[in-house]
This record gives structure tokens, C-alpha cells and sequence, in this order.
């Protein structure tokens, strides 16, 4: 054999040798998977449904998002392995570990944990312009709210806040399109939404109809931020052109999640496209620039799934050693 076969012959071998430990490595990958958004007309929807499209698109795999009633659901969904993976807040995620679910009260979900942050949701409030609602103070007794689909962040959270402010209300449920359209057709009188912005339900009805974007006053903040596991917000001006200046509020970290089961070098492959390709996250939705390592301090509740904790620590990011299993 010459010298110039051997190299072509070792170059060859390698080459399978590398093929087959790709190959080997994807064993025991599912072959699909499903990613728990929330109701279409949502930012989860948007977000979760794209993000599935570009790993499905990126691994070479089958999946897609599943319309669902949001944070709740998707932990309760993750837990028992009828999805892979799902999107949620901390606020849910906490009670979720806790055993105090509103879905399942009395069991610890500890089959769900942490892949990546995806952004803040502020609590917003929208009502149309000719209803006279320019604060929160002026909703009246009695008025009809829409707080998203039920067992939702939303419809956790928001009617609490809200008791919390002194509102008496009628509390409605829905998907964010359908209460949209509620509220164009003066069926519902307020919509109170927690949802990454801009929230396409609320730039949807800003096309059709003049709409007030409601804001929290410094008291009614610092009142809701004392009570409730919520931070500091301000909705930006550019954020819809309803706005004149930036809008105060108050909002809560999501998170992408995986069933803590998944093979690791799945879970790994999939938390390094997230986390190494934001321009193509931000395509899916704008929110996305805040999907960076950098804001891994705001999940203190979930463990980091084994794979996306082996990229975080190759990448340089420090993943405390009590939010690993």
C-alpha cells in the first residue's frame, strides 16, 4: 500500500468513525417532539411555534408547537411527558414545583427542567379608546375582563392584581384572538394580558380600532411588586403606535422547558441552536433579543436540564450547583 492510499484509506476511516459516533450519538433522540405554546393570537404561540419550526428545521427532526392553555398546562403537559418540551413563567413554575399547581394541587412536578430564558411578560391592560377606561382606577364595578385562557399566567396572576387594586370585575376566559374580538365587538368591556410584547392580539385591534394601553400608576405598582413575585416594567413607546411614552407596568421571566428525562445530547443540541443563533430566535419574534445566557440568573426555581447546563458551562456561564440534578 503507498502512502498516498494510506492517508486516503485513514483520511476515510475517520471520517466513518466520526459519522458513526454522529449517528450513534442521535440513538436514542426522539424522533418527534411537540413544543407547549398557548392560545393563537399570543406571543407564546408565535414564539414556541417558531422555535419548534427551527429545530425541527435545523436537527433534521419532526416537530411543532400545540396550541394549550399556557404556563400552567405546559409544566403540568412537560411533567407527564405528553410533550417535549414547553414554555412558562417563574411564577407558575414555582408553585408547580411546590405541589401547588392549580392543575394538579398536591403534586411536585419535578420531571420539568430549565433549558434557556426567553423574556420578560408585563401584565398590561387594554381598552378601546370610546370606553372612557384610561386607568386602572376607572374600570368600573362590575366591568368584564378578560384574563386569557384559564389556569393561564394571565388568569392566575392578573385577577388577583387586580382584587389586590380594589377592581370589582366579571372575569372572563378565552384565547387572546377571541377576546380581541370580544372586546372590538363591546362584548367584554377590558382585556387584562400577560404576554410578551408586542402581543399580536393588541397590534391586531390598534389596525381596526382606537384602543387605550392602560398603565399602572407608581403606587399601584409598588403595591402589586410588594404582593406578588413580579419586578419593575415599562412598556416601550415603539412597542405599538397607540403609545405616546413609554407605559409602566409590571412583569414576570419565562423560560423554555424540557421534560428532565431527555436525552442529554438532545436536550445539548437543542440549547446551543437556541443559544448560539439570536438572530434567527429574533426572526421568530422580537422578544427574542432577551433570549440570551446572560439572563439565566432569573430562573432560581427549575433545575437546568443536564444537556443545557454541559452548554452553559462549556460557553463559560456558571450554573449554580443547586439548579443542577
Amino acid at each position: 500500500m503507498t502512502l498516498k492510499t494510506r492517508l486516503i484509506t485513514g483520511t476515510l476511516t475517520s471520517a466513518m468513525l466520526i459519522a458513526g459516533t454522529a449517528q450513534a450519538d442521535r440513538a436514542d433522540w426522539p424522533e418527534n417532539f411537540t413544543v407547549g405554546t398557548a392560545s393563537q393570537g399570543g406571543t407564546y404561540f408565535v414564539y414556541g411555534s417558531g422555535w419548534a419550526n427551527l429545530i425541527a428545521d435545523e436537527l433534521g427532526l419532526s416537530g411543532g408547537g400545540e396550541v394549550t392553555g399556557g404556563p400552567n398546562q405546559n409544566l403540568a403537559l412537560v411533567h407527564g411527558g405528553d410533550v417535549a418540551f414547553g414554555l412558562t413563567t417563574m411564577g407558575p413554575a414555582a408553585d408547580a414545583v411546590a405541589g401547588e399547581s392549580s392543575l394538579a394541587p398536591g403534586v411536585p412536578m419535578d420531571n420539568v427542567c430549565a433549558l434557556f430564558p426567553m423574556y420578560e411578560t408585563p401584565f398590561s391592560i387594554t381598552a378601546l379608546a370610546d370606553s372612557g377606561i384610561e386607568s386602572i382606577s376607572d374600570i368600573p364595578d362590575g366591568a368584564s375582563i378578560g384574563f386569557g385562557p384559564a389556569a393561564s399566567t394571565s388568569d392566575t396572576y392578573f385577577p388577583a392584581m387586580l382584587e389586590t387594586l380594589g377592581v370589582e370585575f366579571d372575569r372572563r376566559n378565552g384565547g387572546w384572538n377571541d377576546l380581541g374580538g370580544q372586546l372590538q365587538d363591546g362584548l367584554i368591556d377590558v382585556i387584562a394580558f400577560a404576554a410578551g410584547i408586542p402581543i399580536p392580539a393588541v397590534s391586531q385591534l390598534e389596525v381596526q380600532t382606537d384602543v387605550n394601553i392602560i398603565e399602572f400608576t407608581e403606587e399601584e405598582q409598588a403595591k402589586v411588586m410588594e404582593e406578588f413575585p413580579v419586578s419593575a416594567f415599562e412598556i416601550p413607546a415603539s412597542t405599538y403606535e397607540t403609545l405616546e411614552e413609554d407605559a409602566r407596568a409590571v412583569s414576570m421571566w419565562n423560560f423554555t422547558i424540557a421534560g428532565c428525562d431527555l436525552p442529554e445530547d438532545f436536550v445539548y443540541e437543542v440549547t446551543k441552536l437556541s443559544m448560539e443563533n439570536n438572530d434567527k430566535m429574533r426572526d421568530i419574534h422580537r422578544s427574542a433579543e432577551f433570549s440570551v445566557p446572560e439572563n439565566l440568573k432569573y430562573n432560581t426555581v427549575l433545575p437546568f436540564h443536564p444537556g443545557a447546563v454541559r452548554w452553559y458551562e462549556e460557553n463559560g456561564y456558571e450554573i449554580p450547583e443547586d439548579l443542577k440534578l
